[in-house]
Order: structure tokens, then sequence, then C-alpha cells
């Protein structure tokens, strides 16, 4: 089980496209530690996100598990059970 208490359903590429995605940007120029604050992701974006993977499956999951540390390396663990 993941932070979120969720099983991981999403793979850790999905969660870098829908980064991606929200910031129009290709999802090989975001890097994993960054922070996604300063590279404009702000609080609407991360409910936006929430909302999203909670449909995909991520049922436990609250803003607060992204807003607590927002680089995607983190989201992709919590999501995504990525490494």
């Amino acid at each position: 089980m993941n932070a979120a208490g969720n099983d991981p359903v999403l793979a850790p590429e999905q969660v870098r496209a829908d980064v991606a995605d929200l910031l129009g940007c290709d999802p090989a120029e975001i890097d994993p530690d960054e922070d996604l604050l300063d590279r404009g992701v702000d609080s609407i974006r991360l409910m936006s996100l929430v909302e999203q993977w909670r449909q995909a499956g991520a049922t436990g999951l609250e803003f607060a598990d992204l807003a607590e540390q927002p680089v995607l390396r983190h989201w992709e663990k919590l999501v995504g059970g990525g490494a």
C-alpha cells in the first residue's frame, strides 16, 4: 500500500504525464525532485490532480498528501508506487 492508503493505481509514467499535461510541458522536462509549486502548480491545479487520480482509483488521496511534499518523485510513490 502507498501513503494514501491505496494499492498503487497509476504507473509512475502516468503520474508524470498527468503533471506535464497540467503544466503544458513535455514529461521529460520535469525534474523528479523539483518543487512543483515553483513550477506553477497551485492549489487549484493540485485539487484537479487529486480529483483526477481519485477517479483513477486512488480513492484515499487527499489534497494534503500532494501539498505536503510537492515533488514528482514523491507523487509517483504516493499514487503510483514508483521507485
